[in-house]
Formats: C-alpha cells, sequence, structure tokens
C-alpha cells in the first residue's frame, strides 16, 4: 500500500472556531488609487478608444435585509431602491473586502444596492452607450434614470446593457441603479471556494461588482463580439464576428487587417455580412507564421473595422494537442512537440480585494514570480478571471489550464474526501450519469446543470482567442460533476483546438485527452489508466494535475497564527529542500510517461499556508 496513512492523519483539518483573519494587504492595494483603481481596459481583445472606466469610489452601496432568503429571492427582480444609502464603495472591490472601504458581509437574505451618475458623452445622434458589468456576484437587476434596463444572472459570466433608450440626453449625467442578490453557499449556484462559513480550504465569500464596471460607446451599427483563433498548421487566421446593424440596406464589409509585432501590415482580409444572419466568418492567410511559445511568446496585432466602428485585438500561431511519442505513450504538445508542464495551481484570492486583484501589476507579479521561479503553466482554479490576467499570460508567455468554476448543492466530505483519499480504486468506478449519483455528487439540481452548461460555453467562447489557454478543465474532484463524457463531448464542438481534461482527480468517466490525478499523500509514481485498451497504451497524456501543498507558515504575513498544509517543516531550509526533492521526483516521471504537473500552489491563501508566496505576496519563500 502506497499511501502514507501518518501523513492523511496530519493533512486532516482541525476543529476549530473560525477564527477572525488578520489584515493582510497588499502591495498594490497599500497603493491603491481609489478614485480610479484598475483602470486599463478591461477588454484587450477587443479594444476601442471611445470608452470610460466607472470603477472607483463614486458610487454608494446600501445594504437592505429581506424578511427571508425566500423573499430576498424573489424581490431582487422588482425591488425599489432604497431612500437612503449607507456610503461609498471602492468598485470593483466587493462588499465584503477591505479595498472596498466597507468591509461588511453580505448575507443570503439581504439585497446589496449600487448607484452612483455617470457622464453620458454619445458621440453622434444615433450610436448607443453600452454598460458592461464583467462579473456580478450573483445575480443583478440594472436600472437607468429609474428605468429597468436588464437582467442578469451569473458571477463568471459578463452582461452587457444598452442605456441608450433610457436615456433623457445624449450629452449629459445618468443615474445607474443596481439591485444585487448573492446566495452563496444557501444556494446552488456556480460560487467556486467561497463560503459564509469559511475555513481550511474554503475561503471568505465576496458578492456584488467583482470584476470592471465600464461604458462603451458603439454607432448605430458596430461589431457586437469577436473572435480569432489561428490555425499554426495551415498558416490561417479565424475571424468570426457578431454584427449589431440597423436598416435593411446594404451592409459594408468587416476588414481585417494583421500586422506584425514591428506594426507593418502584412495580411488583410474582409467579407460581406449575411442579411438576417448577424455573423461574418471567413479566414486571412498570414504569410510565414511566427510561433508563439512561452519561450518566444510572439503577437500579432489584429485591426477589425465595419463601417463607423473599428477595435483593435490582437492573435498568436501555436497549436495544443496530444499526440503520441516514439515509444507510443500519449504526450501534452505544443507546436506539435512533446512539451513537460511544470504548472502551479493558482486561486486568485488577495487578502485585500478576495476575489479582485488590487492592479494589474499585482496580477504580473504573479505570474512573472512563477515564471522566475521555473514554471511554465498556472491552472486557474474554480475561477474565470478578467481577461486582463489572460492577455498579460500571453504576453509574459505563461500557459494556462483553465478550470470551469464549481457550484451545486452541499458536498459530501466522505464522497468527495474521504473515500477518495483513502481507496485508489474509487478514483474511476462511480458514474456521473444517474440521478442518484448526481445528486450525491452536489450536482442534482438541474438549474444548477444549466447554469453550468451556459457559463461553460460561455467562457469557453469568450476566452478562446487567448493563446496561453491549451486546456479547459471541467471538473475538479467531483465537486458538483454530471455527465462528463457528454459535457466533454460539447465542449469539443465548441473548441475543437485544446485539449480536456474532464475530471480533475476523481471520479474519471475515462473521457477527454487528459488523465489528471490529484497525489497529495502517495508515492509519486504513475498511475495506470483503467480506460485504456486491453493491451494496449493508454488513449490519454497523464498529468499530475494537484499534488504538494507543503507548508510553511511565515509569521507576520499569515491570515492566522496556525498552519495548514500537507505537509510541515521544522525550518525554511528543510520546507525549501523538501520542496526540492518533491519536484525533482515528479521531474524524473517524465522518462516514464509524464506530460507534466501542478504544484499546490502559488500563494497562501487564508487559513492554507502551502503556497510559494505568502498571501499578501510580500514574501517568496523561495528567496528567504
Amino acid at each position: 500500500m502506497d499511501l502514507d496513512i501518518a501523513r492523511v492523519l496530519r493533512s486532516i483539518p482541525e476543529e476549530h472556531q473560525v477564527a477572525k483573519l488578520a489584515p493582510l494587504v497588499t502591495p498594490w492595494g497599500e497603493a491603491l488609487d481609489h478614485s480610479a483603481p484598475l483602470s486599463d481596459h478591461p477588454r484587450p481583445t477587443m479594444q476601442r478608444l471611445s470608452w470610460t472606466s466607472l470603477n472607483g469610489d463614486a458610487w454608494e452601496y446600501a445594504i437592505v435585509k429581506c424578511p427571508s432568503l425566500d423573499a430576498a429571492r424573489e424581490a431582487w427582480h422588482e425591488a425599489r431602491p432604497p431612500e437612503k444609502f449607507d456610503g461609498p464603495i471602492t468598485v470593483p472591490f466587493s462588499p465584503e473586502c477591505a479595498l472596498s472601504g466597507v468591509e461588511r458581509a453580505v448575507l443570503p437574505n439581504d439585497l446589496l444596492w449600487y448607484r452612483r451618475t455617470v457622464s453620458i458623452q454619445l458621440p453622434s445622434h444615433d450610436g448607443h452607450a453600452l454598460l458592461h458589468l464583467d462579473g456580478v456576484d450573483y445575480a443583478c437587476a440594472v436600472y437607468c434614470n429609474g428605468h429597468k434596463v436588464g437582467e442578469h444572472t451569473g458571477a463568471y459570466t459578463p452582461a452587457t446593457y444598452d442605456l441608450t433608450p433610457h436615456l433623457t440626453t445624449r450629452r449629459g449625467d445618468a443615474v445607474l441603479e443596481l439591485c444585487v442578490w448573492d446566495p452563496t453557499e444557501s444556494g446552488t449556484q456556480l460560487r467556486g471556494k467561497q463560503r459564509l462559513d469559511r475555513g481550511d480550504m474554503w475561503y471568505t465569500a465576496q458578492s456584488g461588482i467583482w470584476q470592471d464596471a465600464w461604458l462603451e460607446y458603439v454607432p448605430a451599427s458596430y461589431i457586437e463580439s469577436l473572435r480569432l483563433r489561428s490555425d499554426a498548421d495551415d498558416n490561417k487566421l479565424q475571424v468570426t464576428a457578431s454584427i449589431r446593424t440597423v436598416g435593411s440596406g446594404a451592409q459594408p464589409p468587416l476588414s481585417v487587417i494583421v500586422a506584425n509585432a514591428a506594426n507593418e501590415r502584412i495580411a488583410t482580409g474582409k467579407a460581406y455580412p449575411v442579411t438576417g444572419v448577424g455573423v461574418v466568418a471567413f479566414t486571412v492567410e498570414v504569410p510565414d507564421v511566427h510561433l508563439w511559445s512561452p519561450d518566444d511568446p510572439y503577437l500579432y496585432q489584429v485591426f477589425v473595422s465595419f463601417g463607423e466602428d473599428s477595435v483593435r485585438s490582437y492573435a498568436a500561431f501555436r497549436s495544443v494537442s496530444v499526440e503520441a511519442d516514439a515509444s507510443g505513450t500519449m504526450r501534452l504538445c505544443l507546436n506539435h512537440r512533446p512539451f513537460f508542464v511544470r504548472g502551479l495551481l493558482d486561486q486568485g484570492y488577495w487578502p485585500d480585494g478576495l476575489l479582485t486583484a488590487p492592479s494589474l501589476e499585482a496580477f504580473e507579479h504573479d505570474i512573472r514570480a512563477a515564471k522566475d521561479a521555473g514554471f511554465n503553466l498556472l491552472r486557474k482554479h474554480i475561477k474565470v478571471e478578467p481577461e486582463r490576467w489572460y492577455a498579460l499570460c500571453d504576453r509574459v508567455g505563461m500557459l494556462v489550464m483553465q478550470d470551469m468554476p464549481s457550484g451545486g448543492s452541499a458536498l459530501s466530505v466522505r464522497l468527495t474526501r474521504d473515500i477518495p483519499t483513502m481507496v485508489r480504486s474509487s478514483w474511476d468506478h462511480y458514474s456521473d450519469t444517474s440521478a442518484r449519483h448526481q445528486a450525491k455528487l452536489a450536482a442534482g439540481d438541474p438549474a444548477y446543470r444549466r447554469e453550468w452548461v451556459e457559463t461553460c460555453r460561455q467562457t469557453v467562447t469568450r476566452l478562446a482567442s487567448h493563446p496561453c489557454i491549451i486546456s479547459w478543465v471541467l471538473f475538479n474532484e467531483s465537486w458538483g460533476q454530471f455527465d462528463a463524457r457528454a459535457n466533454t463531448d460539447q465542449v469539443r464542438r465548441w473548441d475543437p483546438s485544446r485539449p480536456i481534461l474532464s475530471a480533475s482527480g476523481w471520479y474519471d468517466q475515462g473521457t477527454g485527452d487528459i488523465q489528471g490525478i490529484h497525489n497529495y499523500f502517495r508515492k509519486m509514481h504513475l498511475f495506470a489508466d483503467r480506460f485504456a485498451p486491453r493491451k494496449g497504451k493508454s488513449r490519454r497524456a497523464q498529468l499530475l494535475s494537484e499534488f504538494g501543498g507543503l507548508g510553511w507558515h511565515v509569521d507576520g504575513h499569515s491570515s492566522l497564527d496556525r498552519e495548514y498544509g500537507y505537509a510541515q517543516f521544522e525550518s525554511i531550509g528543510e520546507w525549501r529542500a523538501g520542496l526540492e526533492e518533491l519536484l525533482a521526483s515528479v521531474d524524473a516521471l517524465e522518462a516514464e510517461g509524464l506530460s507534466g504537473f501542478v504544484y499546490t500552489q502559488i500563494s497562501d491563501v487564508e487559513e492554507e499556508t502551502n503556497g510559494l508566496m505568502t498571501y499578501d505576496r510580500r514574501v517568496n519563500k523561495l528567496q528567504v
């Protein structure tokens, strides 16, 4: 038996009262300009010049209690704003976090209100003013000048609202009001690792606006969305644009210019929209493509125009696949060459901003710290970031495995933690297709399953243009898992260009391109793929998609005075030696067929002290 029972027992979370977390502040949070935080363009793959950030402390907030959870669930649709607001709030930081200036919890029977006045400056008589809310947790109703503009549900998907019909003047002030409701773990919606009852590996819940709020001005006919997919094998750039048009007459073409890094035009293309379709799709041939890789993250500039509208984007040429090597072992390949992934798990939490990074520089710090330490991949864990994070990974040359956020009903600790930890054979012997099993895996609510599918669809299609993303991870350790095989097939239809890890850890259904193993308590070795053909090799690449978690507590830079990790050490020297030994043992498995690993984790998070950096990012444990 290769299970380290002693280590399992040491890692079981101790029963303890939830203690108040120490108030840690990152260097970027300390320097935050509350009047204009995160002021860079929020959508690097589709930039217009005519936009205005609505981030900052010009917003007011109010927390209004409802008689019950059910009352709040119904009220957010049509509630009227309170007569008095509680004070200012810095958007896009949630009221629970320090950088918002509020630090108050929003409970499931509360409604969270926002209000601010915005200056509208429409450049033409028939243009549109679009309000973008890139992330609101969880349900939101939007009002402009007292008129309801629309609703949206889903913490991890953006929403856009046309304010134009509700403006009293095309150049002047307008009042925005938002009503938000967030059930957190009292609901089955997608919420990732947030919990009101936080502790151990579950983190402080947050609510409301947590990604950018911004205005954009567009002409009467405009480009609604843009997707660029490169074909590195055929030197072609596939352009797909959704367009919004007015009138039934002839429309202008959608034109594309591709320029190299020196801003020299190297390719052009255009196509006319088909009447009534609203989508333009065509390919542009790019000569002698310069391939993108982590060592050479080469980006092309792309300029797209449609009538009076124009946007700026970028693209890269690279392929990612799972292919057999000379011995028949399936390997992750970048540009058709085996590429060993050395990754870190990245939760995307910050002590002063929770799910919201304090600045673009904070994002870049983490990405470059990982690369400087010799890692080439980040697994974005149970969270979808703002697009600026993926754009940074594109520019820096950091690969990304993108998880889908989890949700569903309360997890069964026995089924999702205890049995898989102790019984290796359980990892691939539990079906996720029956109603009974789905209920046990927290996926029994049909509304949750519908939300998961729609969020997955939007995430895949919205982020597909980013070359840094090399794989989609659908389910993690069975949290809310259902129909993994059918969902894998669906994701492959949405994006056939990337390998899929269908179930990371357990319960594997034999589908997808990658077998993702979690191993915190066993000897490091390759595990057989039970779904491989008899007397044949696996059709999937094997990835150690979670392991490690070696803990080291740094006084003054930790949220609590105790540590929580999967192994403890007597000194920082012993911790570093243990880390080097563990990583070397996993590196050695490349020769036996391993395609890579994801070490837990890039930074400490709240009670967890198993990061390479402290939670406040002020101490790099590899360098002290």
